[in-house]
């Protein structure tokens, strides 16, 4: 296809695909589907080779947000019945983060419920990495608290916390309909600030709120001009309890679409499969690894996500390689100035704007922040179709162990 070929070549070069270009990725046939996956697995492997960074969330106080993001569990008003609980001291988040590093993670995902941390919150959270960071120095820290005052990136980085994540979540067109307390613009002002206070910058996206093409599209050109070092694409985990629990739109096919032009738009940044790869991509998952080039260890935020070990050998079997601690991960002109922008030619303006509420600004999973177990959710897919408008609690479980628990987390 010389669709397909130029959007390699144009990858190569860091350039930028046209929405036209883009939508046409999301309208390929699934007879193209192969062509697709292919195509953007070459750009997958010019920047980032056949390494998958592995990633591990921890969740620091669960449930009870103000917030009433659509999708998720933690909101005002869900019913889903999910963990909760306060901070966790410490001493407790860094045992938590110690099993995740234990199983193969780089980064450390530290993640809050709320709409966004006060100036207590901030020490909490800062001596919590100071703990991680003694126990284990070269681990990556990332903070994912919701949107963000003045002047609590810069207390967040000389804590020693290497990134922040936000995600966008969906277009700024359709924002409105997902969350009315806080607004498009605050998360896109909390990215910069993020940026501007030498962070790395997270922000991604959720597929599967009954979006069209033209907001998926928007979304991930939004995020291209952020230019965020990592891209985490959420696929929606319909809880029970929450608006969007019988929100069933996506298939394994769609999903490894979306993957697909986020690789094509986002070249060579890090796009990591974040929360719903096993509810959605199913046994498709080891095809997303030559899109993708990074993913979370074990479960999520209030859901359980496969086991571990299961993630291990799923990247060893397709033929990739789990990333080490003492590999950089980006590009050489994205490591040299990251926390900066323009590193896109064209790319966001760093501080530039004066930005993630608390629920669903992580990286992983329909619950508050982000965007990874004995017997949870494995990659074996069920042999009966996924139909919109039904839910499925066969596929959908609640986080019951790690962080919060007496049980061992999954990592």
């Amino acid at each position: 296809m010389d669709l397909l070929n130029t959007l390699v070549d144009k990858g190569f070069r860091r350039e930028s695909p046209t929405r036209e270009e883009a939508l046409a990725v999301l309208a390929t046939s699934d007879d193209d589907l192969l062509d697709v996956v292919a195509a953007a697995g070459k750009v997958r492997r010019h920047w980032f080779g056949r390494r998958v960074k592995l990633n591990y969330l921890v969740n620091l106080k669960s449930g009870l947000c103000p917030e009433d993001c659509s999708y998720c569990s933690q909101r005002l008003g869900s019913k889903a019945e999910i963990l909760k609980y306060t901070w966790l001291k410490p001493d407790q988040a860094s045992q938590a983060a110690a099993a995740g590093v234990a199983g193969g993670a780089k980064r450390v995902c530290l993640v809050a419920s709320g709409r966004g941390p006060t100036d207590r919150d901030v020490d909490r959270v800062s001596d919590t990495i100071k703990a991680i960071k003694e126990q284990n120095e070269a681990v990556e820290v990332c903070a994912c608290l919701g949107l963000l005052s003045d002047g609590q990136a810069e207390r967040l980085r000389e804590a020693g916390a290497d990134a922040y994540n936000h995600n966008l979540n969906t277009s700024e067109a359709t924002y409105g309909d997902i969350t009315t307390t806080h607004t498009y613009a605050d998360r896109v002002d909390t990215v910069r600030k993020a940026h501007a206070a030498g962070l790395s910058a997270c922000s991604g996206l959720i597929a599967g709120m009954g979006e069209s093409d033209e907001d998926l599209v928007d979304v991930v050109f939004s995020l291209r001009e952020l230019d965020p070092d990592s891209v985490p694409v959420n696929f929606l985990i319909p809880m029970e309890g929450t608006p969007l629990a019988t929100e069933w739109h996506l298939t394994p096919q769609r999903c490894l679409r979306i993957l697909a032009m986020t690789r094509f738009v986002c070249p060579d940044a890090e796009v990591r499969i974040a929360g719903g790869r096993e509810v959605h991509l199913r046994t498709m998952q080891p095809l997303a690894l030559h899109l993708a080039n990074s993913i979370f260890l074990g479960d999520y935020l209030t859901s359980e996500g496969q086991a571990g070990q299961a993630d291990l050998e799923m990247i060893a079997d397709a033929g990739f390689e789990v990333e080490g601690a003492g590999r950089e991960t980006l590009p050489e002109h994205r490591a040299a100035g990251r926390g900066g922008c323009g590193s896109h030619e064209g790319g966001g303006a760093c501080g530039s704007a004066p930005a993630e509420e608390g629920c669903g600004s992580a990286p992983a999973e329909g619950g508050c922040g982000s965007a990874p177990a004995a017997g949870g959710r494995g990659s074996a897919a069920t042999a009966e179709p996924v139909v919109a408008g039904e839910a499925r609690t066969d596929l959908v479980a609640v986080r019951r162990r790690g962080a919060g628990t007496d049980l061992a987390p999954n990592a």
